[in-house]
């Protein structure tokens, strides 16, 4: 039996981070809204369960969240007053051969004083970005087709990546552990090493755990999810689950509809209905690499041979600077790389819910070619082997996903890309078209707010936010910017989006 839903002012497809952040929005501004998620719970990218051993709760995608608090729309949104975040002093780390270490603190200048020989020129690199981490961040998540308000910070931010992302990039440092330390950064973005967007993201990333460090929600990422179903439950708006968009001919009448899926989604659900050179222009998207997810229950901490890497948030787990690149080298080329890069991270260390007293869980992802069907579990357990030897010993269950898998379970991955499109620079200034509001479509009241559109990948709400805006302005006839805060309900707080 079909469901029959009333009309609505806006309607919402999907309940990841953005869509989600555009539902908020909407409902704050007072709009009636409704949400359809195709799964169960809400989340996509940001959900929580328990993939190895009951009582052991692990992220299933996003882990640590550097723009928690950096994000304009969280800050709008106040996340850091909804939800308990565990702040590592130790944002993020990286193992080398020989017990050796690179270790990011939250404190820049501990971290300069650690480098040695390198770290005058490691701290010259980003102390301009993290004085103005901030204001990093909100050049970064706006479209790039938009004159920076900050002009200043935006050119040091360019240079920083024409150096890193180079074959400069290794002029200003001696030794082997700071460029080791920035590249395990840059390799977030499954790209190219060097890469003139890979080292943008690094550094950007790089001076946010410098600045207010990489959060982790206590409970899990779902934990940031709940708090936004919450708000958008209080001002009126509905979730609905296990309700899959297959055609926009399935969805109720209602002024505006927000597609947080890809623009592949998009195509098959809008079909003839959208205009033949939109849908030319998304046919032509690209998708990137992908991963392969490796989640573990353990007996006893990760045993590092390197004792302070035990308090990192986020370790960065492949060797040196080059072997790092050869890596992900390797998967551009599409092949699967023998010694992989590994990004790990420990919340059980800060976060006690996420497994039984005197247990932890540990979370990893490897990246491999689109479309691979290879179960990396050994592979990234012999990785963490090399630098915390006993580490294949305390491992009690574990739940390995390919990259085929993280489609099928979460189809804003294609091909296991949790990107939604891979981030090169061609893509961050045409995401998924070349436009100043690249996420209204020329489908009246139809628009597209997920990690395919700008600012693109990670977990900050920021394309639902700037969607929800968009549609605000066009279809509303209201430039106001809706009051996001915890306290205050639906009034403009002010006309500056």
């Amino acid at each position: 039996m079909t469901t029959r839903f009333s009309d609505v002012d806006a309607t919402v497809v999907g309940a990841g981070p953005n869509g989600l952040a555009a539902a908020v929005t909407l409902a704050r501004a007072g709009l009636s809204v409704r949400v359809f998620e195709r799964a169960s719970t809400p989340g996509g990218g940001a959900a929580t369960a328990e993939l190895t051993l009951p009582g052991f709760h692990h992220d299933v995608c996003s882990a640590v969240h550097p723009l928690a608090l950096e994000s304009r729309f969280f800050r709008e949104f106040d996340l850091s007053q909804r939800v308990p975040f565990a702040v590592p002093d130790i944002s993020f780390a990286h193992p080398l051969d020989g017990g050796r270490a690179g270790i990011a603190y939250r404190d820049l200048d501990r971290t300069r004083d650690d480098l040695g020989r390198d770290g005058a020129a490691y701290s010259s690199l980003l102390r301009p970005l993290v004085d103005r981490a901030t204001r990093v961040a909100d050049f970064t998540g706006d479209t790039l087709l938009r004159v920076p308000r900050d002009i200043p910070t935006a050119a040091l931010f360019g240079l920083g990546a024409m150096e890193q992302g180079t074959l400069l990039w290794n002029a200003r440092f001696r030794e082997d552990i700071a460029p080791a330390l920035l590249t395990g950064v840059a390799a977030h973005t499954i790209l190219p090493l060097p890469s003139l967007a890979s080292a943008g993201a690094g550094l950007a990333l790089a001076a946010y755990g410098h600045a207010k460090g990489w959060p982790i929600p206590i409970g899990g990422s779902q934990a940031i999810i709940d708090s936004m179903v919450a708000d958008l439950q209080a001002h009126g708006g509905e979730l609905v689950t296990d309700h899959e968009v297959t055609s926009l001919d399935e969805l109720p009448p209602s002024r505006v509809t927000l597609f947080d899926v890809t623009p592949r989604a998009l195509l098959r659900i809008a079909g003839k209905r959208m205009p033949a050179r939109y849908r030319r222009a998304l046919s032509r998207f690209r998708y990137g690499n992908a991963v392969a997810k490796v989640d573990f229950a353990l007996s006893e901490p990760v045993p590092w041979t390197n004792p302070e890497l035990r308090q990192a948030g986020t370790l960065h787990v492949g060797g040196t600077r080059a072997e790092i690149a050869a890596a992900e080298n390797a998967v551009t080329r599409g092949d699967l790389p023998e010694n992989p890069y590994v990004l790990v991270s420990q919340p059980s260390v800060f976060d006690d819910t996420r497994a039984p007293a005197g247990k932890h869980t540990l979370w990893a992802y490897t990246h491999v070619p689109a479309g691979s069907h290879a179960d990396r579990a050994d592979a990234v357990i012999g990785q963490i082997e090399r630098f915390a030897p006993g580490f294949r010993d305390t491992v009690l269950a574990t739940s390995s996903r390919t990259a085929v898998e993280v489609e099928s379970h979460n189809p804003n991955y294609p091909g296991g890309d949790i990107a939604a499109g891979t981030p090169d620079l061609t893509q961050l200034l045409r995401r998924p078209v070349v436009s100043p509001d690249p996420w209204r479509t020329p489908m009246p009241g139809v628009y597209l707010c997920s990690s395919s559109t700008t600012p693109g990948p990670g977990v900050h709400g920021l394309a639902g936010w700037h969607a929800a805006l968009s549609a605000l302005r066009h279809d509303f006839g209201s430039r106001a910017l809706p009051n996001l805060t915890p306290e205050t309900d639906t009034d403009a707080a002010s006309t500056d989006g």
